[in-house]
């Protein structure tokens, strides 16, 4: 009887808090652990100094053309928080372009977003390089850096996708893309900090709180 009570005191509203949270939304870089931790749990060291150093560096490696064809060196992103999405013109989340501009321009100072036009999921960015620019601009009024189109998966992935879903190079994710819209966030060091899913705002709390780390 007493187990019975307890089920029905806490079980519903735990299935019901439960219910609610989709893990695959988000994928949190995990916390520093010792030596001995992560020896016992195979987890890979992110505190180790030379493997962060060299995660670093290869971020800042990467280079890209805009739209308009002008090449960016990702290292004039050192020291900022980087937001990296893949984008597309014709899908159900393409209205973020207007909360994600948003956010750039309140933010940017301290934070970039760099959009990667995809065309893998569903065709819906099947436009040249003059039309998604002219898309983006006229409908959303976008100033934040998009670059030419990519793959983001598959045997064609771009180096920079590369490096942020194998976990030996990021140092602890190996999430691709689900859709158009996920987020990869990457930290003023130019480590892998976070994966958000393509349902994700810049309001959403957890990204909130991942800005503050």
């Amino acid at each position: 009887m007493k187990n019975k009570i307890l089920f029905s005191a806490f079980g519903l509203p735990l299935l019901l808090l439960v219910g609610c949270f989709n893990a695959n939304d988000i994928q949190h870089r995990p916390a520093d652990v010792s030596s001995d931790a992560a020896a016992s749990k195979n987890v890979v060291l992110v505190s180790n100094p030379t493997k962060n150093k060299a995660m670093e560096s290869k971020f800042y490696d990467f280079k890209f053309k805009t739209l308009d064809g002008q090449e960016v060196s990702f290292e004039k992103y050192r020291g900022k928080k980087v937001v990296v999405l893949n984008v597309a013109s014709e899908c159900g989340y393409t209205p973020q372009y207007a909360d994600w501009e948003k956010f750039y321009e309140e933010n940017k100072e301290k934070v970039v977003v760099l959009g990667f036009p995809c065309n893998q999921f569903g065709g819906q960015e099947p436009g040249d390089a003059g039309t998604i620019q002219s898309f983006c601009k006229k409908n959303y009024g976008v100033t934040f850096p998009i670059f030419e189109k990519i793959e983001v998966k598959g045997a064609g992935k771009s180096p920079l996708y590369a490096w942020l879903t194998d976990k030996t190079a990021n140092g602890w994710n190996e999430k691709e893309p689900t859709w158009n819209f996920c987020k990869y966030l990457v930290n003023e060091r130019g480590e892998l900090a976070e994966f958000f899913g393509s349902k994700i705002k810049p309001d959403n709390a957890d990204f909130q709180a991942a800005l503050k780390k």
